[in-house]
């Protein structure tokens, strides 16, 4: 497996191309924007994508997923169903985050907890992880030790919880039962920010330890 990160858009959102070797098939996690940007990597490397996942639908996560879907003629996968309002609420967004107008749009499907999906060889577990928001997912591939986690849990800190629909204690539970379960060797690619791993987490993220939230 090899994981292509694009930071895109003004939040510097990692978008991730995750590229099963054996295939170079890929799938495209959380293209928030810059389009151009996603399409010319997906050359360089000669990739095939063959779907969008998507772990929320917060603008900077989702903005560029329509247009990826025409270009390339595939679905868009994820998150989970509550996460509905989001996607309803798009062109709000735009104004709220300082976007360019958007119009709505939605998934092709929507994910349930212990669905899995594949890239080529690759199979990924998805976790529904509420509390950032409440149709958030993650997606857990295990010969990897990877776990993708969107906004739920950054190196040193914790999603956002003061937007519409969010839950502190419902996102601590999710990271504590979904994310702080997992091997410690397990490396969390979030949304914004370095990478880190579950070991590091565990040991000096204040809000898992209980220290804050």
């Amino acid at each position: 497996m090899k994981i292509i990160t694009i930071p895109v858009t003004q939040f510097m959102q990692n978008c991730r191309i995750i590229v099963c070797e054996q295939t170079q098939q890929a799938v495209v996690v959380d293209p928030g924007g810059d389009v151009d940007k996603i399409n010319a990597t997906l050359t360089q490397h000669n990739l095939s994508l063959s779907a969008i996942w998507l772990t929320h639908g917060h603008l900077d996560h989702v903005g560029g997923a329509h247009s990826l879907r025409e270009q390339h003629n595939i679905k868009i996968i994820g998150p989970h169903k509550d996460e509905r309002f989001w996607f309803d609420n798009l062109p709000m967004q735009a104004t709220m985050f300082g976007f360019k107008p958007i119009s709505a749009f939605y998934p092709d499907e929507w994910l349930v907890h212990d669905d899995t999906v594949q890239v080529g060889q690759l199979a990924f577990k998805v976790l529904h992880c509420p509390g950032h928001t409440p149709g958030h997912v993650v997606f857990y591939q295990d010969t990897q030790s990877t776990v993708i986690v969107g906004d739920v849990i950054f190196k040193g800190s914790v999603g956002r919880t003061d937007f519409p629909k969010g839950d502190s204690k419902q996102l601590i539970s999710s990271i504590q039962a979904h994310i702080m379960t997992l091997p410690l060797s397990t490396a969390i690619l979030s949304g914004h920010g370095e990478d880190t791993d579950v070991d590091n987490e565990k040991a000096t993220n204040p809000f898992v330890s209980g220290q804050f939230g």
